[in-house]
């Protein structure tokens, strides 16, 4: 295996902010990820590092909370990118359509290449019960989704999932094969877990699944969502579901991925397990 990594990016996942009391049942200290984010930034900023992902569920709820936590990423001396987590969207109906601008990003779902790699970013929310405006068809769509799940008994069926539109479903096959036309490996990059099945998993998981596992140059998936995290994998692509800041009150959780030339080091901090990928 190559000694030294070709490039490393940073890891977050689901920091849940909000300026509440701590869920003690469910072991999730909400005030406490201000503390928990600005430790993780001290550790990104010893790095060289591409970039650092949050990967959804910055925030528990409130549009205000982003006003508190997103001034803690302004420490990072490395990029900041973010993609959509369904707490994202727990906010006033008004605000719905401007989270994805709060968080700086340049569209909901979008890519981006470094080093020979394709980057990935899925909006996993596209269709669900919360994130689209009032009155909006995939609002429908995932009400009709989510009752074919419960009337199936299908484990997933939860209105804190959600699903791709056909339209972007589309857009990540086509991202895929202009990738591999171009010579680039690919990580993808969501909220929700598709694999190993589970109770959190993506209403649609399926056919992501069988997409991704279809390409050869798809290397992985990282997801967080599951705050317990997971690991599958399937055909060439590992899935990685990383732990989430928010739970226990002190305890951290982010990880640094290093990509090497013929494996993915994960290197784990906190609560955050160490893997090799090889590929």
């Amino acid at each position: 295996m190559s000694a030294h990594p070709v490039f490393r990016f940073g890891i977050i996942a689901d920091p849940q902010y909000a300026a509440i009391p701590p869920h003690a049942a469910m072991d999730r200290y909400y005030a406490n990820s201000l503390a928990k984010l600005a430790e993780a930034i001290e550790v990104f900023n010893g790095w060289e590092l591409s970039f650092v992902m949050t990967l959804g569920d910055v925030i528990d709820r409130s549009f205000q909370s982003f006003d508190d936590i997103l001034p803690v990423y302004e420490k990072l001396r490395h990029e900041s990118l973010f993609l959509l987590g369904n707490h994202d969207f727990s906010v006033s109906a008004g605000h719905l359509s401007e989270v994805a601008a709060r968080l700086g990003m340049p569209s909901p779902y979008y890519g981006f290449s470094r080093h020979g790699w394709r980057f990935i970013v899925l909006d996993g929310n596209e269709v669900s019960t919360f994130a689209p405006p009032e009155g909006h068809p995939h609002r429908a769509l995932a009400a009709q989704m989510l009752a074919a799940l419960e009337a199936k008994g299908a484990r997933n069926a939860h209105r804190w999932n959600a699903a791709l539109s056909d339209a972007q479903f589309t857009w990540l096959g086509d991202q895929i094969a202009r990738a591999a036309a171009a010579g680039e490996k690919v990580i993808v990059m969501n909220h929700y877990p598709v694999h190993p099945p589970s109770e959190h998993g993506m209403w649609d998981s399926e056919r992501i699944v069988t997409l991704l596992a279809s390409h050869d140059n798809v290397v992985a998936y990282l997801n967080g969502h599951d705050h317990v995290g997971n690991y599958g994998r399937l055909g060439g692509c590992h899935f990685v579901n990383f732990k989430g800041v928010v739970d226990t009150e002190r305890e951290n959780a982010f990880a640094i991925v290093e990509v090497h030339t013929d494996h993915i080091a994960v290197r784990g901090f906190g609560r955050e397990e160490s893997r090799t990928l090889v590929y």
